[in-house]
């Protein structure tokens, strides 16, 4: 895609706000103080949609950048994903918390449940790193 292309919607907030709209379908010129105060948006109108994870991951590809469009892609299937779970999976992707058998079914029951293959394939990927640099859990080690 050509630099034209990515001048005419990045920033995409700045160029194209019509875009941007929250999961309760708020456009971004909603979110304003004034309509905190009167009661106008709940704390869940302020949240970020998958689909503006996506577009930011399409603009990421645009300016040639793979990787933040893959964590763009990521953050946007964690949108579905109840907050208490989220730090479930952050508490078994810490070092020596997990097996890897623990890891590969929290990736099988993520992909299952919430259809997050992009997180299930971050989790495949972080249990075999684990098992090559020796950071999983072992019944046999006590650590932190």
């Amino acid at each position: 895609m050509n630099k034209k292309k990515l001048d005419d919607i990045y920033p995409l907030g700045e160029k194209r706000p019509d875009l941007v709209k929250t999961p309760t379908g708020k456009k971004l010129n909603d979110i304003s103080i004034e309509n905190i105060i009167s009661g106008n948006l709940q704390p869940g109108d302020c949240r970020i949609s998958a689909e503006t994870l996506e577009q930011q991951a399409q603009i990421a590809e645009l300016a040639g950048n793979s990787q933040m469009a893959q964590n763009f892609r990521r953050a946007a299937e964690l949108t579905a994903i109840p907050d208490e779970e989220i730090i479930r999976i952050y508490n078994a992707l810490r070092p020596y918390r997990s097996t890897k058998t623990q890891l590969l079914k929290l990736a099988e029951y993520i992909e299952s449940k919430f259809r997050a293959s992009v997180n299930a394939a971050f989790l495949k990927e972080a249990a075999e790193y684990y098992e090559k640099q020796n950071r999983l859990k072992s019944v046999n080690t006590n650590h932190l």
